[in-house]
């Protein structure tokens, strides 16, 4: 019965998520069914599994999110993520469109802004290359996506925090996983620009061209205002017709600066401290440095400040959430089954810790909280056997950003709906492919080269 459950409260939690139900009330729902299918006293499992877990990654994350939220909220008021979008987009010009909404995003990640900043920073960019570009608008939620959570969320060195939370249990650091790492990230690199490069050829060639969707939000008038439509399309004409960035930028070299810093001193500092340590010096100094060295543009410092700490709360909110859901699940008897069947899978034994991440992940649909709910359960298993600590921090990372990225994750939720305006039916099969497809490739790789060499 504890098995059905399982798999019940695990589909319930998808499906309200996709419907839109906020993922704190999904998650509880979710824990109910498994504490009532699973034999636990329901008031044990929420006053205390659920509520452990999520204090407990609460306490443990607060600070990374706080700082990774603020210093991505400082780029966007000083309007130094814009700076970058509007040089590449300058650089690279219209006909390598997807390449400059790809470098864009990947340059941005990498340095450590928000997820979510980055997608409405570049966004405005990309509507305006790929206009002038003629090339399809269901396109440009698969070149932000790939751009910021493929090879820049996972490879080494990067200050995201799916790969920083591997460090606290295998006791690495952010560059963990080494050449391999490095030549997994290049190959999906590679391999998703050329997979991108050729759909969106295609689809010119069957003749798309660029126009707004129809769930774009400013195709939403209400029905027999003529007014209302007039001001709509009147809005479409002047972000087909003029740059996205009408004011005064930053210099460039001041914008990337602070990224640069971030990465630096997050890898150099590891050397001598905790990752975590590392990552929120690295961040405080990039929050700094862009308010200085672009201090002509910064509108409201405690302005930032509050904004960010918004958004930090309700992203690790909603993380802390499903670690909860995920604390509820791990006390079930089905879980322990679920959880040797995996790490007896037949093969190298990076393969269990692969696969079980990259589920783990898949079903909540967050890589940082199926971090949070599998790397407490599975670390100690996997270290225990000898394995290379480096290689199991670069398994761990690949494999969650792969089936996280199912079509209920928060991000691609908000990247095709929110920011793009977009549906999943027109955007979602190369999104997948670059986002789920290519990097469970890259795990696979990454597996078999760490078990050889």
């Amino acid at each position: 019965m504890s098995m059905i459950g399982l798999f019940l409260a695990l589909a319930l939690l998808i499906y309200l998520t996709m419907r839109g139900v906020n993922i704190i009330i999904a998650a509880i729902i979710s824990s109910v069914v498994v504490a009532l299918t699973g034999g636990i006293n329901l008031e044990t499992a929420l006053t205390k599994y659920y509520m452990d877990g999520f204090t407990g990654y609460f306490a443990t994350w607060f600070l990374i999110f706080l700082l990774g939220a603020i210093f991505g909220k400082v780029m966007q008021d000083t309007k130094a993520a814009d700076s970058i979008a509007d040089w590449i987009s300058r650089t690279a010009g219209p006909k390598r469109a997807v390449f400059a909404v790809v470098a864009a995003c990947a340059i941005m990640t990498f340095g450590g802004v928000s997820l979510f900043v980055v997608g409405f920073s570049v966004y405005p960019i990309a509507v305006s290359l790929f206009r002038k570009a003629n090339l399809p608008h269901r396109f440009i939620p698969a070149a932000l996506v790939f751009g910021s959570i493929s090879f820049s969320m996972t490879s080494p060195g990067s200050p995201e925090i799916q790969n920083i939370i591997p460090t606290t249990f295998f006791k690495t650091q952010p560059t963990a996983g080494g050449l391999i790492g490095i030549l997994i990230g290049i190959f999906i690199l590679i391999a998703g620009s050329l997979y991108i490069g050729r759909e969106v050829r295609k689809a010119v060639n069957n003749g798309e061209t660029f126009s707004l969707p129809e769930s774009h939000p400013l195709f939403r008038p209400k029905k027999g205002e003529a007014t209302e439509l007039a001001a709509a399309l009147e809005e479409v004409t002047a972000i087909e017709t003029e740059s996205p960035f009408k004011k005064e930028l930053p210099n460039i070299v001041t914008s990337l600066i602070p990224l640069i810093a971030v990465i630096c001193i997050l890898n150099i500092m590891a050397q001598f401290t905790s990752s975590t340590s590392a990552a929120l010096i690295s961040l405080g100094t990039g929050i700094l440095l862009t308010w200085v060295l672009n201090l002509k543009f910064v509108p409201q410092y405690w302005g930032s400040l509050a904004a960010g700490t918004q958004d930090a709360l309700v992203a690790i909110a909603n993380t802390c959430a499903v670690v909860g859901f995920g604390s509820v699940a791990a006390k079930v008897p089905a879980f322990g089954v679920v959880v040797d069947s995996l790490v007896n899978i037949p093969g190298p034994p990076l393969l269990g810790l692969g696969v079980a991440v990259t589920l783990i992940c898949g079903l909540t649909g967050s890589a940082s909280g199926g971090l949070g709910i599998a790397l407490p359960i599975l670390a100690p298993i996997y270290m225990a056997q000898g394995l290379d600590p480096n290689a199991m921090h670069r398994i761990s990372t690949l494999a969650s950003g792969g089936l996280d990225s199912l079509p209920h994750n928060g991000y691609i939720v908000t990247t095709i709906r929110a920011i793009c305006g977009e549906t999943h039916k027109r955007t979602y099969k190369p999104v997948f492919v670059l986002s789920v497809a290519l990097p469970l490739v890259g795990m696979f790789l990454a597996i078999i080269l760490y078990s050889i060499f």
